[in-house]
């Protein structure tokens, strides 16, 4: 499925993803899904994300990825989701504090993930 994967001080980048273990891979452990918007779309995060140490953006902690939801799966999203994710998420927000459970952020120019191609990688398994 495709979906964007955001990762705490990085621009959002779309990736394919297949399986549970996939997903795993993505957000680095057991996942966890949230359901902020009125749109069918979830936020799958790490579920061990803050007990981790992982770094935050916004109220999610750690590399998440935003994907569709189909009648009783997940999905890809579509190009216009994509889009709209993208744009939402483009400013890294990093988060500083709490007021009363509010979160405080500070939003900041992301920098680019560099892509390494499937086939790449899997050649440098081999090497290995």
């Amino acid at each position: 499925m495709k979906v964007l994967v955001v990762e705490p001080g990085y621009a959002p980048y779309e990736k394919d993803i297949e399986g549970l273990h996939g997903m795993q891979e993505v957000v680095g452990g057991t996942i966890t899904a949230i359901y902020p918007f009125a749109e069918p779309v979830a936020v799958v995060g790490n579920d061990d994300s803050i007990s981790l140490g992982m770094g935050g953006y916004g109220g999610v902690f750690g590399p998440f990825f935003v994907c569709a939801l189909e009648e009783d799966h997940f999905g890809s999203l579509t190009t216009e989701q994509m889009e709209t994710y993208k744009k939402k998420f483009h400013m890294a927000e990093l988060l500083i504090g709490a007021k009363d459970n509010t979160p405080i952020t500070l939003r900041v120019e992301p920098r680019q993930k560099a892509q390494v191609p499937d086939r790449d990688k899997k050649s440098k398994k081999r090497e290995r």
